[in-house]
């Protein structure tokens, strides 16, 4: 058998949260004309937002930046970018685009996308996690180095929000931590490095299973030893699913129907679930209050006096329960001290 022809790391995927229009912007315009890699970039975005993100990027730097499109073959010197609603994915040679199940909440995602390229292109992929809350891309660029790949993580004291840059630091080795700015000259020459493809370590089961979940929206068979992990005890924020856990070693779950959590993630989104369901007791109990303040007017109207002092005790009993709660939830979500990054 002929050996496979030796190939250079062209593959950078790029994944960003909060922060992440500074961030990217300056990672693009630090990319030099002439820049022979082909960069895949991932914002965390709402499903119903019009993204102006390839427009920003190709106007700051030389790089030509677009819209990622189903079945586009790839070109170097070109940014693609993710857009909403869509899991960005690498083929062989070609983008896909999914609407496979959310990941830490979000489509896309950046764990998405970087796992694609750890499964398509191995060690000729470069990851990039740069600013962001939470832990979305961390395990994606822990599969990039364990397929040979280059971990490259934005300092987190350059990062607007540091919490993406150290989630990633922390479960990755990264093989380079620098500021966005400096990044273009240090991916220049990592993309005109070659590598040996048949080099990458062999694919898990685990990394496998995840990227076709992404690809073509896949249940996990309960059934199927290789898919099944132990049941969690938790369940699945988007669909109140049994989660399932995929891997113990990262605290890593998906609900059958694919909807994945890392810890981090599901915490949040469990905090969130915890303030919803508290605002809803409060409409309930400002409600009783109205209500019971009303039938104590009533029955006061009537002279029936046993059932003013009932609804008066009732109405007041839930003014107090309101007043605490109240009091609670304001606490959760102090004021700003800054100024929110768009």
């Amino acid at each position: 058998m002929a050996p496979i022809p030796a190939a250079r790391r062209d593959i950078v995927v790029a994944g960003a949260s909060a922060g992440g229009v500074e961030a990217l912007r300056a990672l693009a315009a630090s990319l030099p004309a002439g820049f022979p890699g082909h960069v895949l970039v991932v914002m965390h975005l709402p499903p119903g937002a019009r993204s102006a993100l390839p427009l920003i990027l190709d106007r700051a730097g030389p790089l030509r930046a677009v819209v990622a499109r189903h079945g586009t073959r790839l070109v170097p010197g070109t940014i693609y970018v993710a857009p909403p609603d869509r899991h960005l994915l690498l083929a062989t040679d070609h983008l896909v685009l999914s609407r496979g199940p959310t990941e830490n909440g979000h489509r896309p995602a950046i764990n998405a996308l970087f796992r694609s390229a750890a499964v398509a292109a191995g060690p000729r992929t470069i990851g990039v996690v740069l600013t962001g809350v939470l832990d979305d891309g961390a395990a994606g660029l822990q599969a990039i180095a364990a397929r040979g790949g280059v971990a490259v993580v934005q300092d987190p004291a350059d990062a607007l929000y540091a919490g993406m840059p150290e989630a990633a630091l922390r479960l990755t080795a990264a093989d380079h931590v620098l500021p966005a700015t400096e990044m273009g000259d240090l991916l220049d020459k990592l993309v005109r490095q070659e590598v040996d493809p048949a080099s990458a370590p062999p694919l898990t089961a685990t990394l496998e299973l995840e990227d076709r979940i992404a690809r073509d929206g896949s249940s996990i068979d309960v059934h199927n030893p290789g898919d099944r992990g132990d049941m969690s005890g938790y369940t699945c924020p988007d669909c109140q699913g049994a989660l399932i856990e995929i891997a113990p070693d990262a605290n890593h779950y998906r609900c059958r129907v694919g909807h994945a959590w890392s810890a981090e993630s599901l915490l949040a989104a469990q905090v969130d679930e915890l303030e919803r369901a508290l605002w809803t007791a409060l409409r309930s109990l400002d409600e009783k209050t109205g209500l019971a303040r009303r039938m104590q007017a009533d029955a006061h109207e009537r002279g029936h006096e046993l059932l003013v002092e009932r609804y008066r005790r009732s109405a007041e009993e839930s003014s107090i329960a309101a007043e605490v709660l109240r009091r609670y939830l304001i606490s959760l979500n102090p004021p700003l001290d800054e100024e929110l990054v768009p």
